[in-house]
């Protein structure tokens, strides 16, 4: 007999709490019992990225950790970063620089680079190209990936410049 536990998880702001089964891994738990089915399931294995997830600030594969492993923990989800009208830098700089294909790693590419981002605010195009070995990307040569996280690197620092540092963090940090 499984016996259900009881997880409390701050995710994308809300505090969340539900009854899971011990085995629920994060990835299922966002999906299934919140509807944040941004983040993607691509292998099962920790290979892909696909599933990445910002576990209080770090970036984290959530087919890896089981959600009462995130109990009390902070988590910002793809849904977590903006919206259509208040877009993330990130989310900006694949818009208009063609960072996607068919989409499907996406999400776990942008919370991987956020997290890159929130480390090394101005990295270089090599230091992208590193962060991403974590994350696969089957459609692309990654140089638009690369072109984006670029990109959302210097409007974040434009908007640290001009003050406006609010929009260079995802909601889980502090927005």
């Amino acid at each position: 007999m499984n016996k259900s536990c009881k997880v409390t998880l701050t995710v994308n702001e809300v505090e969340r709490t539900a009854e899971v089964e011990p085995r629920m891994l994060l990835v299922h738990f966002l999906r299934e019992t919140l509807n944040l089915t941004g983040t993607h399931i691509g292998c099962d294995t920790s290979q892909c990225g696909a599933c990445t997830v910002l576990v209080n600030g770090e970036a984290v594969k959530s087919c890896t950790m089981l959600a009462v492993q995130a109990d009390g923990a902070s988590i910002t989800t793809v849904e977590g970063l903006g919206d259509v009208e208040h877009l993330h830098p990130i989310q900006q700089g694949f818009w208009e620089k063609h960072g996607l294909q068919c989409g499907f790693c996406t999400p776990g590419v942008m919370m991987a680079m956020v997290s890159l981002l929130q480390e090394h605010p101005a990295p270089t195009e090599e230091e992208v190209r590193e962060a991403l070995e974590g994350v696969i990307c089957r459609c692309t040569g990654y140089q638009f990936i690369v072109d984006a996280v670029l990109h959302a690197a210097a409007e974040m620092a434009k908007l640290q410049e001009s003050g406006n540092v609010s929009d260079t963090m995802p909601v889980g940090e502090g927005r």
